[in-house]
């Protein structure tokens, strides 16, 4: 199991990035969370198989089709053991 901390820079609020990356990450089997930051940012954390989340890390560096990502920061965490996914 891995553990990665994303943060999405770009026009990805009020374009359902959310809802389009909850609904890919628990068809996924992955943990976490989605939530959006006060700054326009979104942040997901995805815990899960390596190859599951990586593809999920992925799928962020464009979103859903009305987002406009510019930047994508990644960090690795330790596995806290999460296995539902959340939209905060």
């Amino acid at each position: 199991m891995v553990r990665r901390r994303v943060v999405v820079e770009g026009r990805v609020q009020g374009v359902g990035y959310r809802a389009a990356c909850a609904a890919r990450a628990r068809v996924a089997g992955v943990g976490g969370r989605v939530r959006n930051l006060p700054d326009g940012r979104v942040e997901a954390v995805f815990e899960g198989p390596p190859a599951s989340v990586d593809a999920l890390v992925a799928w962020c560096e464009h979103g859903p089709a009305f987002a406009h990502v510019h930047c994508v920061r990644v960090t690795d965490e330790p596995p806290r053991g999460e296995s539902v996914f959340h939209v905060a």
